[in-house]
């Protein structure tokens, strides 16, 4: 067997090895506070896969885990790093609510899609205005997207709380949006919030990975990404394909609204995502920024999270809260998977 197959075989083993140990760890300390570690795992894959109700709410909460994670892979696959994703998830759910609200007379046909292409719309401005900054005036996408991260929170409480305020509950919520606009439900999975949402979130991961791997502007966002010097040199416009690399990423987690806002609650609230957009920077890297990897990081990450509700029911000592540090275990994994890349590269260059 060579090298290059060694490597294949190698980096197909990192991802599921990396969530073995985190998840190894995170059972340790479940021993330690004097928990079964069995039991515990038992619980977590019984509420998560247990039944079609089970599995149904945990694809639901890996939904917008897989738009996320997608945002911020697209974007670092043209060198960007996108932290910005949970400022443009908000703008987009709040555009899809927003236009929920104000046309109500939009037949039921087009009406969804018009909220769609809203969420997308205004997720991409999002993401647009941080790429521009970067390529244009030169500043750190980083420091851009975190800092609109807080806009986007505070226009939407703005927004929420003193034009579309609801006079239904003293929530910080909108009004509801009109019935036309709600999307259906998966009734496979019985009686959970989920919809085809979920499905426009795997349609849009293959869709990702055509783009990406299938087409010219694919190749020129991989280019710029690996190496901007020769990328230029070969006659590709760096600024505008990473504008348009942040723009697309930015769509991709604006469609966080499409399942929240349409397919679930049918109306914004203020606070919905758990750090939905951070959790997808997670998910990007378990699932190195590939399609497949994303879909099925987002569903190990859903799983933890649906699979934590009943251990305050069925344990004394641990709580819900078991699933971020399960997660947290899994990162720390993947970081150090990344550690031991370099030492391998080491010790392959010696023994070479």
């Amino acid at each position: 067997m060579n090298l290059s197959h060694r490597e294949k075989i190698y980096n197909w083993i990192k991802p599921p090895v990396s969530v073995m140990v985190g998840l190894g760890l995170g059972l340790l300390f479940v021993a330690l506070a004097g928990e079964s570690p069995i039991q515990v795992l038992s619980i977590l894959f019984k509420s998560a896969f247990g039944s079609m109700e089970d599995f149904g709410m945990t694809l639901f909460y890996s939904t917008p885990l897989i738009f996320t994670g997608l945002s911020v892979a697209f974007a670092f696959h043209a060198g960007l790093f996108n932290i910005g994703a949970e400022g443009q998830l908000t703008a987009g759910a709040l555009a899809a609510a927003v236009v929920g609200i104000v046309f109500p007379t939009l037949p039921s046909p087009i009406a969804p899609i018009v909220a769609i292409l809203a969420a997308f719309a205004a997720g991409a401005f999002w993401g647009w205005i941080p790429g521009w900054l970067r390529a244009v005036r030169g500043s750190h996408e980083v420091i851009n997207t975190i800092m609109l991260n807080f806009v986007a929170a505070g226009l939407s409480s703005w927004v929420t709380l003193y034009i579309f305020k609801t006079t239904e509950t003293q929530n910080p919520e909108t009004q509801t949006i009109a019935p036309a606009f709600t999307i259906p439900k998966l009734s496979y999975f019985g009686e959970t919030p989920l919809s085809i949402a979920f499905i426009i979130a795997l349609a849009c991961a293959a869709l990702v990975g055509i783009v990406l791997w299938k087409t010219v502007f694919g190749f020129e966002i991989r280019a710029v990404g690996e190496n901007e010097t020769a990328s230029e040199a070969a006659g590709i416009n760096s600024k505008t394909t990473r504008i348009l690399a942040m723009t697309i990423a930015g769509g991709l987690a604006g469609l966080v609204g499409v399942g929240e806002v349409l397919g679930s609650a049918e109306r914004f609230k203020m606070g919905f995502s758990p750090g939905y957009g951070f959790i997808g920077i997670a998910v990007a890297l378990l699932g190195r920024s590939r399609p497949l990897g994303i879909i099925a990081s987002a569903i190990l990450f859903g799983a933890l999270h649906k699979g934590s509700a009943d251990l305050d029911l069925e344990t004394e000592k641990v709580t819900r809260d078991l699933s971020q540090v399960l997660q947290a275990f899994v990162m720390f994994a993947v970081i150090a998977d990344a550690l031991w890349d370099k030492v391998r590269k080491k010790i392959v260059g010696v023994k070479a």
